[in-house]
């Protein structure tokens, strides 16, 4: 106020000064006249620029102040001045704020804002699909009150966040392992990451499921091997009967060999995700290696059919088409009883694509096996399997090949009446 009223005085001298020399020359009323008429328009400039920063004040959002008076036109520039460096100030931290909401957004995790009094403050997309909430319905909800979860109820309120929770069973279908942890900061708040380890709970079960499967695989001819050998060992066998004994731990050992070397070879085809090379292979040589191979495992038990219908070589690794395709055939020779056929046939179709079909007239599979028999020591059925030597990797083997050589394993089967596997080759494959 003190400053308004100096700011007063000149104002006020000015019009004195006005009426002492207008009452000199133009008489008593027309001197005071004009010294009155100087304050009015100075109060009138006054009142007007007063008007103009109190309508910017209340935020009417005039964008360029400007006064009349040089002392209103200085004080208006540096406020001008101040207001467009602040407005600067918003717009760099608006735009910081708007990158951290987008950062979070695009976060692969869930992620969780509460409040000390665990309320939701915000959450990412990715959070409302993990936990099933809905931001701008649950807002200042408490998450317990939406996640009813027993162990998460009791995780988020019991307050020690040293270790994660684990909830099943999450998502709108049901279908996601969620990992949740809370992170304390500033003003007793609380950051909830989350995250899907439904994939890594599935590779740890196929793992573990792997290696007690494996492990069984190898006991079981170990256990009959120590069994012989214990046997021969404490009794005084006839000849006849020793080489028996000896003949079937020796099967049992190619049955262990096999295996391992199964193993290897599924193990260098995951390793190697990469397409496979564009190595020109001989068809014919390939059918020739296993058409002896045929025979000599069904050793005229059965009525085998090798078919070339083309000329034409396939472009891939030869030892990987190699292994797939002995596969196929091995498995139609063990699981079709004797005096059945087995056909092998490699053609082109009227795409173009290579087809390698392998066609038996064994017992058939059901449909539910179907979609599963390419799992890793997955069996129709498990006493068969075993009485045929198989090491319940062979189709495994033969889908890793398939992919190296973005080839498509087809599977058509009636029970009762046969099966056909085929091994389709995009054109590309083709020489």
């Amino acid at each position: 106020m003190l400053s308004g009223f100096l700011r007063l005085i000149p104002i006020l001298v000015l019009a004195s000064i006005a009426g002492l020399i207008g009452e000199s020359f133009l008489g008593d009323e027309l001197g005071w006249l004009i010294a009155l008429l100087i304050v009015v328009i100075s109060l009138f400039i006054a009142y007007v620029n007063q008007s103009r920063l109190d309508v910017f004040v209340r935020g009417a959002g005039i964008s360029h102040l400007f006064g009349f008076g040089s002392s209103w036109s200085e004080i208006f520039f540096r406020l001008q001045r101040i207001i467009t460096g602040l407005r600067k100030d918003i717009e760099h931290v608006e735009r910081q704020y708007r990158r951290f909401i987008e950062a979070f957004q695009a976060s692969p995790n869930g992620i969780v804002m509460l409040d000390d009094q665990d309320q939701i403050e915000w959450c990412n997309a990715i959070a409302e699909q993990f936990l099933s909430i809905q931001f701008k319905r649950d807002v200042l909800q408490r998450i317990h009150y939406i996640v009813r979860r027993p162990e998460f109820v009791q995780y988020i309120t019991g307050r020690k966040y040293d270790e994660p929770v684990v909830l099943e069973k999450m998502g709108a279908n049901f279908s996601r392992i969620l990992l949740l942890q809370a992170f304390p900061f500033s003003e007793n708040r609380r950051l909830v990451l989350i995250q899907d380890i439904t994939d890594l709970s599935k590779a740890e079960a196929m793992r573990r499921d792997f290696v007690a499967n494996v492990s069984h695989e190898m006991r079981t001819p170990l256990t009959v091997m120590m069994g012989f050998l214990e046997t021969v060992q404490t009794l005084d066998l006839p000849p006849e009967q020793k080489a028996q004994y000896l003949e079937m731990m020796m099967d049992q050992g190619k049955r262990m060999k096999n295996l391992v070397e199964d193993l290897l070879t599924l193990a260098n085809l995951e390793a190697n995700s990469q397409p496979a090379p564009l190595n020109s292979i001989s068809m014919s040589y390939l059918m020739s290696l296993i058409k002896n191979d045929a025979y000599a495992l069904s050793q005229g038990k059965h009525a085998l059919n090798m078919n070339l219908n083309t000329s034409c070589n396939l472009l891939g690794e030869e030892r990987e088409v190699l292994s797939a395709f002995s596969n196929l055939v091995s498995n139609a020779i063990r699981y079709t009883p004797e005096v059945g056929s087995v056909t092998v046939s490699w053609g082109i179709n009227a795409a173009g694509e290579g087809e390698f079909s392998v066609t038996d007239t064994g017992p058939g599979i059901s449909s539910e096996h179907i979609p599963r028999l390419t799992e890793r020591f997955y069996r129709v059925d498990r006493s068969r399997s075993r009485e045929t030597g198989g090491t319940g990797l062979g189709l495994a083997i033969v889908k890793h090949v398939a992919s190296r050589h973005q080839a498509q394993l087809v599977i058509e089967s009636t029970l009762g009446k046969g099966s056909t596997f085929t091994l389709r080759f995009p054109p590309e494959r083709i020489s």
